[in-house]
């Protein structure tokens, strides 16, 4: 098979005709036939020099170089295919298209107009017809294989709504010459109006809408969606695609014009020709006119007439072959109104690194990318500004409109450019084609055309739900909005209803909890309103207080308990909107606000691998002048940033925090803070290997917590120590003192202390080699964290059974252990546990499969790279010297 063609290259696209039916009446016959036909298509395309690059279904798509090798394969695959034998799904027709254009190359897809004006053209075919464009008759006239001939169809509009296209029609011995007329749009009444450009992607959306409206209880399809989101260009598509099941017509009216309720009825009459009587009320002719006619009306842009629903209901109830399609930024709340949502455009996932290539998939790409060449053709997508793009992209939502009007600027801007200039994208996005309604000439007009539709109460609530990022449930909305006595008599449940109703608010589930959300063009339009209503610092203030709250109350559930992944959930859910708190706590110089919300943060962004971005924050809260006052709030932070750096594996900066923190708490008089100071530094002094300044510091905490009578401290004290007497290899004085440790948790009674402890026993009691002790206190440990419902505990425990059954040569336990540990890892959403079981799995592959081991140690290795945090010292010496085993299993020619 030759590569693909470049450039200027001739498609064939064939389909099946009647494929559906077949399927449902022989199955497994067809699918046996698809596989023959798909060889014999493959076949003719590969002995005339081209190449199929995808096939969808019965539907094959393949590309030439020169325009006469692509007609030749059509030939030759239309007589072969009616040469073959198809048994009992019998003959198949197969339809196909040739058009000739322009297209771009990413890998083993290609990008262009091109594409949709061939896939248009096949689908104007029947089966058993050959169609050419005008490009691809004008280049292979004289030069037509033996026999041939073209037939000028005349000039047709294809489905895609663009301006009409001279079809010619394949004539050779061996092919059927009459067909009916062509699927095109003039072969039914219609007035749709001609589109400047394809319409790209969309393909699940105009299906799935058109199968709603062929359904035969469907009266009324409203396509609902914010401004921008193309409901209009899609509205087009299905009713374009849908011309055959109305053989009365298709009429698009287009309301936006109309300044009068009073004025609908008059529009859709003077669009279907019907002439209003003086003796009687226009309604009642529309009526008489349509009562027995199969027709569909596309009415668009319905939101500023919603008064004339009704006597759209009155038309659909006394005309029953009537159905109308509407497009609206609110649904009509009609009886048998079928909704359909519309969609932004697909986009690329952040979390995931995607080739040039694959980013082509997108179809939010594909449209910056057409509408991009539309100013400057030699504009493509490469590995220099993908990233730009596809963020540009997300910047605005996916939102069809916002991105033409980006794609307008490259002409001025290069991607990157363009992507540091969206911080105000209302102020850049302008400029449209003139052509287009005014409202839809730049995004700030589209969404001001929906804002002025709301009642006063709805404005306002708007405005301030703006203060929301990334989504909000119903309590924080009612908490902010009108909490507080700001404004009590707002309604906020029926405000987020209508606001979701008329497009500005996204309604979506979320770990079982409804959230809304603004698209972020709608917000910053929402920001600069509560801006200029002198309203934006007074609920920033609520929005940052509740969100402190939110923090401060879910901070002792994240220890542990049943409760944990509830709270890390939410957490995450507001992770946004927690974000823009702290930022703002920064720029208001409100560092006390900021320092409590980053210490009731910090086991959240430790349990969901935040490393990075939660040393970043507290080290931005603690630079602040307002925050270098020697406080308990900063003292507690420097604690936390020097947990996070230990995590990290930077013992040195970790060392310099805790001290930081440690002098603060002397200088407090807290025996509490300088005791568990204490505590921390020596086990990260522990980490760095120095040992004996290790036990120096604890004994010295140790001291101070027994005069202080901290018994959790001499506890957690005690522990610490065991675990350097084990690194020292003295299990029994380790051994002593976790006891003695175990004991102290066990009178106070704390599950969690009593967890841990056990634990470490079970780790020294694995270095004597005393297996069943070690499991014993396993399972002991295990059912402590079973009992509490701590799950994450729980995983970090079953990667250290997974251990202990390794080491005696229990590979299925250890592999089971890994395998439920890993589960809850994921259900947590904890990244750096994830890290960990993997690492475990390296050690579990070590001996057996060698490269496997490696395979998973890297990938191991590059999440610790994301999410900031190295193996703790132990654990890395372990793993190399796996790792190390698995090197001398490895033959030199599978390295």
């Amino acid at each position: 098979m030759p590569a693909l063609p470049s450039g200027t290259v001739t498609f064939l696209f064939t389909d099946v005709e009647g494929s559906t039916r077949r399927l449902e009446r022989h199955p497994e016959a067809y699918r046996s036939a698809i596989g023959r036909h798909h060889a014999i298509l493959g076949e003719a395309v590969e002995q005339n020099r081209g190449a199929v690059f995808e096939t969808v279904g019965d539907a094959v798509y393949a590309a030439f170089a020169s325009p006469r090798d692509a007609v030749a394969a059509a030939l030759r695959a239309q007589h072969d295919l009616q040469g073959a034998s198809w048994g009992e799904v019998g003959p198949l027709r197969v339809r196909m298209g040739l058009h000739t254009g322009e297209v771009e190359r990413q890998g083993d897809h290609y990008l262009g107009a091109a594409l949709y004006r061939c896939a248009r053209l096949t689908n104007a075919a029947h089966g058993g017809q050959v169609l050419l464009s005008s490009a691809t008759a004008e280049l292979v006239r004289q030069r037509l294989p033996a026999g041939a001939d073209l037939r000028d169809l005349g000039e047709h509009r294809l489905k895609d709504l663009q301006r009409p296209e001279r079809v010619f029609q394949l004539a050779a011995p061996g092919l059927a010459v009459a067909f009916p007329a062509l699927r095109t749009l003039e072969s039914f009444p219609n007035n749709l109006p001609v589109q400047p450009t394809p319409l790209i992607g969309r393909e699940r959306e105009v299906a799935a809408a058109r199968g709603l409206l062929e359904h035969s209880e469907t009266r009324l399809l409203t396509l609902t969606g914010p401004g921008g989101v193309g409901k209009t260009r899609l509205g087009l598509q299905i009713a374009a695609d849908a011309l055959r099941e109305f053989p009365d017509g298709t009429f698009f009216v287009d309301l936006a014009p109309v300044n009068s309720a009073d004025l609908v009825i008059p529009s859709i009459a003077k669009t279907l020709s019907v002439q209003e009587a003086a003796s009687r009320p226009i309604l009642d002719s529309l009526r008489e006119y349509l009562r027995d006619r199969r027709l569909l009306l596309v009415l668009d842009n319905f939101e500023h007439v919603l008064v004339t629903a009704t006597q759209l209901a009155d038309l659909l109830s006394t005309c029953p072959r009537l159905k109308a399609l509407v497009t609206s930024r609110e649904a009509l709340h009609l009886r048998g109104e079928r909704q359909f949502p519309v969609p932004p455009l697909s986009l690329p996932d952040r979390s995931r690194a995607e080739s040039v290539d694959q980013l082509t998939r997108y179809e939010a790409i594909r449209l910056f990318i057409e509408r991009a060449q539309a100013v400057q053709p030699e504009f493509a997508l490469s590995d220099r500004n993908a990233h730009a793009i596809a963020e540009v992209c997300h910047r605005l939502d996916g939102l069809p409109l916002a991105i033409e009007l980006a794609a307008a600027r490259v002409n001025v801007f290069s991607p990157p450019a363009l992507l540091a200039r969206l911080e105000h994208r209302l102020a850049v996005l302008t400029s449209g084609p003139r052509d287009l309604p005014v409202r839809q000439q730049t995004l700030r007009q589209a969404i001001a055309w929906s804002y002025d539709l709301l009642t006063p109460s709805e404005q306002l609530l708007y405005r301030r739900l703006a203060v929301f990022v990334g989504g909000f449930p119903l309590t924080a909305a009612e908490a902010v909005a009108a909490g507080g006595g700001l404004d009590p008599s707002l309604d906020v449940v029926n405000g987020l209803a209508s606001l979701v109703d008329k497009s500005l608010l996204r309604q979506e589930e979320q770990a079982g909890d409804l959230r809304f959300r603004m698209l972020e063009t709608i917000r910053e339009d929402a920001l600069e309103r509560l801006a200029a209503a002198g309203e934006a610092e007074r609920f920033q203030q609520a929005h940052a207080e509740y969100h402190l709250a939110l923090a401060e109350q879910a901070e002792p559930g994240l220890l542990g308990g049943s409760r944990q992944a509830e709270w890390l959930d939410r957490l995450e859910a507001d992770h946004d909107n927690l974000r823009a708190v702290l930022s703002w706590f920064a720029r208001q110089g409100l560092a006390d606000h900021g320092l409590r919300l980053t210490a009731a943060l910090a086991r959240f962004w430790r349990v969901r691998g935040y490393f990075a971005e939660g040393r970043e924050r507290m080290a931005g809260l603690l630079a602040l002048p307002a925050a270098r006052t020697r406080s308990p709030a900063r003292a507690r932070v420097l604690h936390s940033a020097g947990l996070f750096a230990s995590q990290q594996g930077e013992y040195v900066e970790a060392r310099a925090l805790f001290e930081e923190s440690l002098d603060i708490y002397r200088e407090l008089g807290d025996p509490g803070g300088i005791g568990w100071a204490l505590i921390d530094l020596g086990i990260v002094t522990r980490y760095e290997g120095n040992f004996v300044a290790a036990r120096s510091l604890l004994e010295e905490s140790l001291v101070l917590v027994k005069q202080a009578g901290d018994t959790k401290g001499v506890a957690a004290a005690l522990g610490n120590l065991g675990l350097i007497a084990r690194d020292q290899g003295d299990a029994g004085v380790a051994e002593t003192q976790l006891d003695q440790s175990l004991a102290l948790w066990r009178q106070l009674g704390d599950r969690v202390g009593i967890g841990w402890t056990l634990t470490g026993l079970a780790m020294v009691a694995r270095a004597q080699g005393k297996f069943d002790v070690a499991q014993a206190r396993i399972e002991e440990s295990l059912a402590v964290w079973s009992e509490l419902g701590d799950r994450q505990n729980a995983a970090n425990v079953l990667s250290t059974a997974a251990r202990l059954a390794l080491d005696q040569g229990d590979y299925a336990l250890a592999r089971a252990r890994l395998v439920e540990s890993l589960e809850i890892f994921e259900d947590l959403g904890d990244r750096r546990g994830i890290a960990f079981v993997l690492e475990g799995f390296a050690g579990l592959a070590a001996a057996a499969q060698p490269l496997r081991a490696h395979c998973l140690a890297a990938s191991a290795a590059a999440l610790r790279r994301i999410i900031g945090a190295g193996p703790p010292p132990a654990w890395r010496a372990e793993l190399e010297r796996n790792l190390e085993a698995a090197s001398r299993g490895l033959s030199r020619a599978a390295i």
